[in-house]
């Protein structure tokens, strides 16, 4: 169990991570976040997991999502989940800003991740670090050129 003021928040005002539970907490059977994401902002890069499907849940907003080859849209109170080895990626619309429940199942230890996210975004590690923690956190990057035309195309 993790109560509001007790889970771990970080990130700006371009989009902010709570990290509700990790797979250490619910014995490997989910990985939880909440992620809150400005009108266009980028959520995550293309990539996919071999372990894990991710559930995504919009609770505010709107969400752009990257599935397969698919780019869709889901709206507040709509769900989406990607299996396991397709690539995906998110951020919110170009209009609208989204706050999102993501949950990785089974789960797989991920709170180090978001951290390094973190310390990369204020310059306290580099991406070549990102790249190099692949395989320990089940998080492999993609080359989606559709994904990234159709986010630069609508951005103003």
């Amino acid at each position: 169990m993790r109560q509001p003021q007790d889970a771990e928040t970080f990130g700006n005002a371009t989009g902010q991570v709570r990290l509700l539970l990790d797979a250490d907490e619910t014995g490997g059977a989910v990985s939880t976040l909440e992620v809150t994401m400005a009108p266009g902002a980028d959520g995550a890069a293309p990539h996919f997991h071999t372990k894990s499907s991710e559930l995504f849940y919009v609770a505010d907003g709107e969400l752009q999502v990257l599935a397969g080859d698919e780019i869709i849209t889901v709206g507040a109170g709509g769900s989406l989940v990607v299996p396991r080895l397709m690539p995906h990626a998110f951020g919110a619309t170009p209009d609208t800003s989204a706050r999102i429940l993501i949950a990785l199942m089974p789960g797989v230890e991920r709170f180090e991740y978001f951290r390094l996210l973190d310390r990369i975004s204020k310059g306290e590690a580099t991406f070549e670090a990102l790249l190099a923690a692949q395989e320990e956190f089940d998080n492999h990057f993609v080359d989606a050129p559709n994904w990234w035309a159709e986010r630069n195309a609508r951005r103003r």
